[in-house]
């Protein structure tokens, strides 16, 4: 607002220094005629002898009386000129304004808090499915090219994904009532909206260089090649993957791998759709369809991609829950040395009844824990790492030190990459509170676990959530058989049909005017 009012003031002097100008010549121009002209009525007159001085007398007053005819006719047409001059001006303003009776035009109206919140939060979606759909396109280029092919592409990567973790930090802050004033919320959602797109423009001027570097559009023989390779070993993992998750089944109980039951059929179902976008670009490729064959391409890299993370996300939880298994006994040891400590400590800081009562939780927590840990039954050591670092924290000195800080982080950084996989594979449904605190939770990773580890888990619950109110997004067994929905439900097809890939939100575009000749049977 304060921009534009500056810029306008330099045209309004310009237009009265002017006016000032020709009021001035005006004024010049009758003075001199008013000078002049009774010098030029008497400078010719010459002497008359006798008989003729008379009628030279007379001449001379009728010249003088037409001279003092033009002095008021000058001043008259003068004034004429200037009144017309400021009418012109005052009809030229009236006809500018955009308001009645001369009152400036007020300056459009920001949006409603509600309008802009909304933007932000669709922005916030369309960014995020945009970079993790970059990335896992540019992981294929990557394969195939080398790193020193994709240099700057990663970098245009990395500041996209640095844009919208700074977006995703604003949103935490708005969200957490800062900042109060209502005009600053506004700032704060404008901010959020800007991030967003300059993470979008970011990934659209690199998008260019990524299709001239693949060159589908002339041919994707090498690329789905490579795409095959891929499916295959997939393929091949999956009974493994299968087999693993039984066991762990088996030997922690249900309750423990909840998280990732169900993926391995789910991987299946995104190598099923997989498997029919390959042979369709195959085929498009042998009759020199080929935008019609990067497309399926595309589609089918995505399914690929969306398949290794649900088979990894299977083996991870399964070294994660190794690992805390291990873990357990030494956060045991570890928290009851924190509870001893907090008992000979000090009550100056801690009143006295709110000490007991800490203490008196963290060993009905370890308690129950070490029933667990001795009965021999399945259970879930992740989840016995996440309460033992719960209840100790409030009573360790330092909650992010020892083995105690180990737990924590293991909790953690499990959490977070669960949320995130689930995330990345159903975006297609996932909101953006759920997304906003899963990148809390990973920049407070490396600082506070404990916190991290409870915005992650919350992020993961809002995410479930999200899926399940959406619903299924494609009716029809057909979908189903083929994959489709599963596709759908991932973000890995787009509304329009199109595949996802490489660039912006608004970089979908271009490719967005090409899915016409995609199959509408799929």
């Amino acid at each position: 607002m304060t921009s534009s009012l500056i810029r306008g003031r330099p045209r309004r002097a310009t237009s009265h220094i002017s006016v000032r100008v020709v009021h001035a010549l005006l004024g010049v121009l009758i003075g001199v005629l008013w000078l002049v002209l009774p010098g030029m009525t008497t400078e010719h007159r010459v002497p008359a002898a006798d008989g003729r001085a008379q009628a030279a007398v007379a001449q001379d007053e009728e010249g003088s009386s037409a001279a003092d005819l033009v002095l008021p006719l000058v001043a008259v047409g003068a004034a004429v000129v200037v009144a017309g001059y400021a009418y012109v001006r005052r009809t030229r303003r009236a006809r500018t304004r955009t308001t009645p009776g001369g009152v400036p035009a007020p300056v459009a109206a920001a949006p409603p808090l509600a309008e802009l919140d909304e933007q932000a939060r669709l922005l916030l979606v369309a960014a995020d499915d945009s970079v993790r759909t970059s990335r896992e396109e540019l992981g294929f280029v990557e394969a195939r090219f080398g790193e020193s092919a994709v240099v700057s592409t990663v970098l245009a990567l990395r500041g996209a994904e640095a844009e919208l973790r700074a977006a995703f930090r604003m949103r935490q802050q708005y969200d957490d009532g800062v900042p109060e004033e209502a005009s600053a919320r506004q700032h704060a959602l404008a901010g959020i909206v800007g991030r967003c797109e300059e993470a979008g423009r970011r990934l659209d001027e690199a998008a260019a260089g990524v299709d001239q570097l693949r060159g589908l559009e002339q041919g994707a023989g090498e690329a789905l090649g490579l795409a095959e390779t891929r499916f295959r070993a997939l393929t091949g993992r999956t009974q493994a993957v299968e087999a693993l998750l039984a066991d762990l089944t088996a030997r922690y109980g249900p309750a423990a791998v909840a998280e990732v039951t169900g993926y391995v059929e789910q991987a299946k179902d995104r190598l099923v759709f997989a498997t029919l976008r390959l042979n369709q670009a195959r085929q498009a490729g042998d009759l020199a369809a080929h935008d019609r064959a990067a497309l399926h391409l595309r589609a089918a890299e995505g399914a690929i991609a969306q398949a290794a993370v649900f088979l990894h996300g299977v083996e991870r939880l399964g070294t994660e829950l190794s690992g805390a298994a291990a873990l357990v006994p030494a956060a045991l040891t570890g928290a009851e040395a924190e509870i001893a400590r907090a008992q000979r400590s000090s009550a100056a800081q801690v009143p006295v009844g709110e000490l007991r009562a800490r203490i008196l939780h963290a060993d009905n927590v370890l308690a129950f824990v070490r029933d667990e840990v001795a009965s021999g039954a399945p259970y879930d050591p992740l989840d016995a790492l996440r309460r033992i670092v719960r209840a100790v924290a409030p009573l360790a000195a330092e909650p992010t030190a020892g083995v105690l800080g180990a737990a924590a982080a293991l909790a953690g950084r499990a959490a977070v990459a669960g949320a995130d996989d689930f995330v990345a594979t159903h975006r297609g449904a996932v909101g953006a509170t759920a997304r906003t605190r899963l990148a809390e939770a990973a920049r407070l990773l490396g600082e506070d676990p404990v916190a991290a580890d409870a915005l992650a888990v919350e992020s993961r619950d809002l995410a479930e959530q999200d899926v399940r109110v959406h619903g299924n997004p494609v009716a029809g067994a057909a979908e189903h058989e083929s994959g489709g929905a599963g596709a759908v439900l991932g973000g890995i097809l787009l509304d329009d049909g199109a595949a996802a890939s490489f660039g912006g939100p608004r970089g979908r575009g271009r490719r967005a005017q090409s899915s016409s000749s995609l199959p509408t049977d799929v």
